[in-house]
């Protein structure tokens, strides 16, 4: 047998189209819920019955019915199977007929409404089928009166599934017998459908199930799932099978299944198989990747309609490729294909490894071919890229790969394969039509006479990228038959010249990618087409475009609700982003509370905002979070989701008890209960009661709508009858079991004088030796007013009553003592007037005496805010415990003076305005617990103390760790700062300057750093502007400080000098610059040095040295440590001056001035006598030719420093026997003719105006002898040289003289006695004559030549001579010819 698929699933939206299921959404399906009162879960029948007979009730009665109409059903629509197959034809070929009119046609009901008979308590379900254009509106009717649903919560549910209109009424009574009509209308018309609904009362055994016997073996019965899959977990690159069973084989005529994925039909292919037996059907994945993740369901078509089952599949990235490499991309999709270009898209992977994801790399391999090339160099940030340069009709596949700090990822899926086409070649031919058949024809037929083509047109960028503009045109029309290429040009904002694009690339098809383009710059693009014949003219300039305004990450979700699914799963549900255009899903991801460990729930993004995550543990507690995904990457995580812990949702609750008479009329009853035991936790929304006429046996329903209290008043009953009750509670998960049947209750009117009972007898603050036991009072007082009560006690293993008190308690509440630990008690109340006790009421639950573990108090103080609170943690693990507050064991009348906080397991209790109105026992209980409750007992003492500790916390001050201050923040800020204590992040600062509130301005930065407590105002340009007074005040809750900087005067002039120096050197130090300023030093040679350091230099740079503004050019300038001096020797007056250097090249210049005038040139002649002093010889004799000579060795002119002599510690002064002074080399004292008188200690004092050097010099007897006799040998050689014969002005060196001219030669002779002079020639002495003639006068000495001839060149020599010495002078004399020039030899 070969099972059909579904083929035409499209045509049936109502089977397959999630959106048109048709099924209640679980906000819908919780609200009926809530109203809609279930069928019982087991019948039960009160009284006696008649043998033979047989009663059904509840799911009994129900699956009958559900069978009876399903067996109808099915031979039905065997019957007619022939009848509507006519009908279902005819109807088709009457809509093709009139589809044209369809546009505008008045409501017509396609299938109208069919009358229904139906039990008591079943649900009817009214349907028609209705079309129009537009769309009619309808309106439900029942005998005229029109349908509210809000008006009857519950009881009815209308429902629009894409044309099958449905009115259901839920647990149907005799009143909802009658006429129903629909009525729609549109602008076009009207129309109206009826019928008659019956509802059947069950009367004895002709109504019950024995009336309907049906041969289930005449039919064929429909089929149904019986066994599929739960969710499953996979990991990239292992298998998955997924598997359902039918209950009975698929034949020809029964059942047609299907596999969807998220809603869309799968279809076998090389990464699904589907097999399919009569019995089951299995889906494999036998390589499981990241795309394969999402919901699976596998629908099966029935004759009643479709049944489904479905599972999540979760598929977990395989381990990377690198330690710390992202996971691989998915969904790589190919856009825009083209002869030589493919837009290819893909989504990021949710797990970005130990670092985010910078780009990806995109690999290409055409099929039949294992080489994989890599299309980027450089990686891609958005999850887009234009892939270029391709091969025409060839078929390839892409792949892509995640780069993040540590490595490449895996490679994504590789894409579905395309082939690289022109797509505009069919748009080049035309068919025409004809008498005679079909004319195609070619544009290159019809364009053969063009040879150069139009230009382009409608030049556009589809894409930018992080590196690229994708650009996108129309070919020209029209272009010839010759084939064209493409010139991309661009052009970028002010260049005002177009550029190449694609100098590299040729580009064959309407679609190019434009790279090398320079972030947050404005360009337009033009493109020209080419062919053999020539360029066309520039299509029109693309709109201007700024590169680099890319698309960012999304924002965050936000609102993460967790709720709980299953046992072993949790709905997590969210918000936003709202405002994203190109979203591509959302990432969830789930952590254990306490463990920081991380996990991604789904590797495929999911487009709803909601996400089952499946595999938890069961009582663990889980926080979620969520990011958004879009092709720019992905968003921050959200904020946490809310912990929640894994378990169940709420069950059904169990049955309550203890049904008791409170009070009785002539024809009603108020009935009480107490609340089930079961679930513990769970919420109870209401109660059903149902009531039973002991002579009947019949029960019968008292309420529709949930009653909300535990007692209620049962009306229209018969006086002096008896009756049972029995009670229903229902919770969010539904109606749970019914009560054991109650005594029977007689109905007749009270009248006895005494009380009724009390009822709700419950205990709390249950400890080792005490509780409080609560109660209420009586519905029926007696004939009197209420007097009090008696609390009787008994152990349960005992029957004997006590009472505890003798007098009554007034009150509705006891606290009960003096229990012995351990022992298990119960508890009743009688209630008291004038005429005695009451009846008793129903004893409470039987109450064991102990503390259990964990048990805590009420805790009272005072918080952070001064608000005095009364507290109670909740210590038993319950989802959403609700506190409940009293005061005095009464409600809270005055909501205004308290308020009430919980937050999870903990509530308090504000006392807003503490007063003694105030004082009292607060007590709280928390529902949802086994009995968790406490109390506390405030008093005036405790209230006063807390009172005065919620002052202080309420006017708390920030203490200040760092006062206000100012520092230079960089070149050009100024950073003023204050530091306190550290801060919350509630807290709130207001910064005041100059008495007016400021906030942050580029130019005037504020931050503010809570957590460190910092303030900061980080000014720019500080100017004086700045000047005045800064005021911080800071609010953290009720915690408050001010604090105030003044900045004025002096303090501010000394920051804004400060500030300008640093800006001028940050300026100054853009180009060359003086590391170090010109300064001076004095060597130890007593040499002045001029030195500086300069930095930031070029080979271009230059460095000029000037004093006074003269250049000097003896400075000297290493350019490789950048260092110049100047020296200068022997320092005088003449030094002192106004030094200047300055270094330049065309970056700017800097100078550095160095004044060496006044006291700054004094300081350096002091140092130089420092030195001089401190290293000057010790003093020496010398002889003289004047007498004797006392110095001193120096290394400088010491003509600066005070200098005395002393003689045996007399102070000598200079005269002219005793002459003192100083050179560059020495300081000396000259005695002229000494005598013995100048013999003894001389010493002499150097004074460099702060220090004074002493040298000292013995002459003694022996010394002053030997200097005497150097002395007079001395004075008679200078005598001797004085009278020496001596050539005082010598002759010249030589002379040139012309024939027959005459030679005078002249000198000045000295000498005492007067010389003796002779000439020599050649050193031969000469006879004065008539040719030589020698004359002297006195000192003068003259040689002549007559008519000197060639002869009479030579070395001519004067020699003086006289008793003291001789002395020779020499001349060379050159005679030369007439007509030769002189001096040639």
């Amino acid at each position: 047998m070969a099972t059909r698929f579904l083929h035409h699933y499209q045509s049936k939206p109502e089977h397959f189209d999630h959106s048109s299921r048709g099924k209640r959404s679980p906000v819908e399906k919780k609200t009926i819920t809530n109203v809609l009162r279930p069928e019982r879960s087991r019948g039960y029948g009160r009284g006696k019955k008649e043998p033979g007979k047989q009663v059904l009730f509840g799911n009994d009665m129900k699956k009958v019915d559900e069978s009876y109409y399903k067996t109808q059903k099915l031979m039905l629509m065997k019957a007619d199977h022939k009848a509507i197959h006519e009908k279902v034809e005819k109807k088709a070929e009457e809509e093709r007929r009139y589809a044209a009119e369809l546009a505008a046609q008045a409501p017509e009901f396609v299938l109208g409404l069919r009358p229904h008979t139906v039990w008591e308590k079943m649900h009817v379900s009214l349907s028609c089928v209705i079309q129009g254009a537009p769309s009619p509106r309808i309106k439900w009717y029942k005998d005229g009166a029109l349908i509210q649903p809000t008006a009857v919560p519950g009881k009815y549910t209308i429902e629009n599934k894409i044309g099958l209109q449905t009115l259901e009424i839920s647990r149907c009574s005799p009143e909802d017998s009658g006429e129903y009509s629909a009525v729609a209308s549109n602008d076009h018309g009207e129309a109206s459908s009826r019928a008659t609904v019956l509802v059947k009362r069950h009367q004895g055994s002709d109504s019950g199930g024995d009336s309907l016997r049906l041969e289930s073996s005449q039919l064929e019965l429909d089929v149904d799932i019986v066994g599929g899959f739960e969710a499953s977990f996979g990991k990239e690159g292992d298998s998955l099978t997924l598997t359902c069973t039918f209950s009975s084989a698929l034949t020809s005529n029964l059942g047609e299944f299907c596999w969807l994925r998220d809603g869309i039909l799968l279809k076998e292919s090389k990464w699904l198989k589907i097999e399919y037996s009569d019995k089951s059907t299995k889906l494999t994945l036998p390589h499981i990747h990241k795309e394969d993740e999402g919901l699976y369901t596998m629908c099966l078509l029935t004759r009643t309609g479709y049944k489904e089952h479905s599972g999540y599949v979760f598929v977990k990235d395989a381990p990377a490729a690198e330690a710390g490499a992202p996971g691989s991309p998915l969904d790589v999709e190919c856009h825009d294909v083209n002869k030589d270009y493919v837009f290819i898209t893909w989504k990021p992977p949710s797990a970005d490894g130990r670092s985010p994801v910078i780009g990806y790399f995109i690999d290409r391999c055409e099929v039949g071919s294992d080489k994989w090339i890599q299309c980027n160099d450089v990686p891609e940030k958005l999850c887009k890229f234009p892939v270029m340069d391709l091969s025409e009709n060839r078929t390839y596949q892409f792949c892509v790969r995640a780069v993040n700090a540590a490595g490449i990822s895996r490679p994504s899926r590789i894409s579905e394969p395309v082939t690289t086409i022109d797509p505009t070649a069919g748009d080049r031919i035309i068919n025409i039509q004809t008498d005679k058949g079909k004319i195609v024809i070619t544009k290159d037929e019809l364009e053969g006479e063009v040879r150069i083509p139009l230009a382009p047109t409608n030049v556009h960028v589809t894409e930018i990228g992080k590196t690229y503009a994708a650009l996108c045109w129309n070919e020209p029309c029209p272009r010839g038959r010759e084939s064209v290429v493409y010139y991309v040009e661009k052009l970028a904002a002010g260049s005002g010249s177009w550029q190449r694009a694609n100098l590299k690339v040729p580009v064959s098809c309407p679609r190019f990618a434009v790279t090398n383009l320079v972030k947050n710059k404005l360009y337009c693009f033009r493109v020209r087409a080419v062919n053999k014949y020539g360029i066309s003219e520039a299509s029109q300039p693309s709109d201007t475009i700024s590169f680099g305004q890319t698309s960012a990450a999304p924002s965050p979700p936000y609102d993460i609700v967790p709720v709980r699914n299953t046992r072993t799963s949790v709905m997590v549900l969210w918000k936003g982003p709202e405002d994203e255009t190109e979203l591509l899903g959302f990432y969830v991801y789930v952590c254990e509370v306490g463990t920081n460990n991380w996990e991604t729930c789904n590797n495929k993004p999911v487009t709803s905002k909601s996400f089952a995550v499946h595999g938890l543990i069961p009582g663990k507690k889980y926080v979620f979070r969520v990011k958004s995904v879009n092709p720019a990457g992905l968003s921050d995580y959200s904020v946490e989701s809310t912990p929640i812990v894994v378990n169940n949702t709420i069950s059904l609750p169990s049955a309550p008890y203890g049904l008791t008479q409170l009070n009785s009329g002539k024809n009603e009853m108020v009935i009480g209960w107490k609340e089930p035991k079961f679930p513990i936790g769970a919420e109870i929304l209401g109660y059903f009661l149902d009531y039973c006429d002991a002579v009947e046996a019949e029960w019968h329903e008292v309420n529709i709508k949930l009653i909300n209290a535990k007692i209620y008043k049962v009306q229209n009953l018969t006086e002096g009858s008896l009756y049972q009750f029995c009670a229903f509670a229902m919770n969010w998960a539904g109606v749970g079991q019914p009560s054991e049947a109650s005594d029977q209750f007689k109905c007749e009117e009270w009248t006895m004088p005494h009380p009724g009972p009390p009822f709700d007898v419950r205990f709390i603050e249950v400890r080792s030796t005490s509780l409080l036991l609560l109660w209420q009072p009586p519905l029926y007082t007696g004939k009197d007013p209420l007097a009090g009560y008696f609390v009787q006690i008994r152990e349960t293993d005992l029957e004997e009553w006590k009472t505890l008190t003798k007098e009554p308690v007034l009150k509705t509440h006891m606290r009960i003592c003096h229990l012995e630990e351990g022992k298990t008690y119960i508890f009743r109340v009688l209630a008291l007037n004038s005429a005695g006790t009451g009846l008793p009421s129903l004893p409470c639950d039987p109450v064991r005496t102990e503390t259990r573990p964990g048990t805590t108090e009420i805790n009272v103080g005072v918080d952070e805010d001064g608000n005095i609170f009364l507290a109670l943690q909740n210590s038993e693990a319950t989802d959403a415990p609700k506190f409940i507050w009293s005061k005095d064991y009464q409600e809270i009348t005055t909501p205004e003076r308290v308020r009430i906080e919980t937050t999870e397991d903990i509530s308090k209790l504000i006392l807003i305005d503490p007063s003694e109105e105030d004082l009292g026992t607060y007590s709280v209980i928390v529902t949802g617990t086994d009995g968790v409750s406490s109390s506390h007992t405030l008093t005036d003492e405790e209230l006063q103390s807390l009172k005065k500790l919620s002052h202080r916390k309420r006017n708390p001050l920030i203490h200040v760790k760092s006062d206000w201050a100012a520092e230079l923040l960089g070149k050009d800020a100024v950073r003023l700062w204050l530091q306190v204590e550290s801060l919350s992040p509630a807290a709130h600062l207001r910064l005041i300057v100059n008495e007016k509130e400021v906030s942050s301005t580029p130019t005037h930065k504020i931050n503010f750093d809570k957590a460190n407590g910092i303030i900061e105002m980080i000014i720019q340009n500080f100017s004086e502007e700045d000047e005045g007074s800064y005021t911080a005040q800071l609010q953290d809750g009720k915690a408050k400080g001010q604090f105030t900087l003044v900045l004025i005067d002096e303090k501010f002039r000394d920051i804004l000098s400060e500030f300008n120096f640093q800006r001028n050197e940050w300026k100054r130090k853009q180009g060359p610059y003086f590391e170090k300023y010109l300064h001076w030093e004095v060597t130890e040679e007593c040499d002045l040095l001029l030195t500086c350091k300069v930095s930031n230099t070029k080979s271009q740079t230059s460095i000029e040295w000037c004093k006074d503004g003269k250049q000097i050019t003896d400075a000297i300038y290493d350019p490789q440590s950048g260092n110049s001096s100047l020296s200068i020797s022997q320092v005088t007056k003449k030094d002192e001056g106004v030094y200047k250097t300055v270094v330049a090249d065309e970056r700017g210049q800097d100078s550095s001035v160095l004044e060496m005038l006044n006291q700054a040139f004094e300081d350096i002649l002091r140092e130089i006598c420092r030195i001089g002093g401190t290293s000057a010889s010790e003093l020496k004799v010398q002889a003289t030719a004047d007498g004797i000579k006392l110095y001193s060795l120096t290394k400088c002119n010491m003509e600066y420093m005070k200098n005395t002599w002393y003689l045996n510690e007399k102070t000598l002064e200079s005269q002219e026997r005793r002459r003192m002074g100083s050179d560059n080399q020495q300081i000396w004292l000259q005695i002229s003719n000494p005598t013995e008188a100048d013999k003894g200690k001389y010493t002499l004092e150097m004074f460099d105006g702060k220090q004074t050097y002493k040298r000292v010099f013995a002459l003694s007897e022996q010394v002053f002898n030997e200097a005497i006799a150097e002395y007079q040998r001395l004075k008679q050689a200078a005598i001797a040289e004085k009278n020496r014969a001596k050539v005082a002005k010598g002759l010249p060196d030589v002379v040139n003289i012309m024939e027959d001219k005459t030679l005078c030669l002249s000198c000045i002779i000295s000498g005492d006695p007067i010389p003796e002079v002779s000439w020599l020639k050649n050193d031969r002495k000469l006879v004065s004559g008539e040719h030589y003639q020698v004359a002297v006068d006195k000192t003068t000495v003259t040689f002549s030549i007559q008519q000197v001839t060639s002869e009479d060149s030579g070395k001519y020599s004067v020699f003086v001579k006289n008793k003291y010495g001789s002395e020779t002078a020499s001349v060379t004399v050159g005679v030369y010819k007439h007509g030769e020039e002189s001096g040639k030899e």
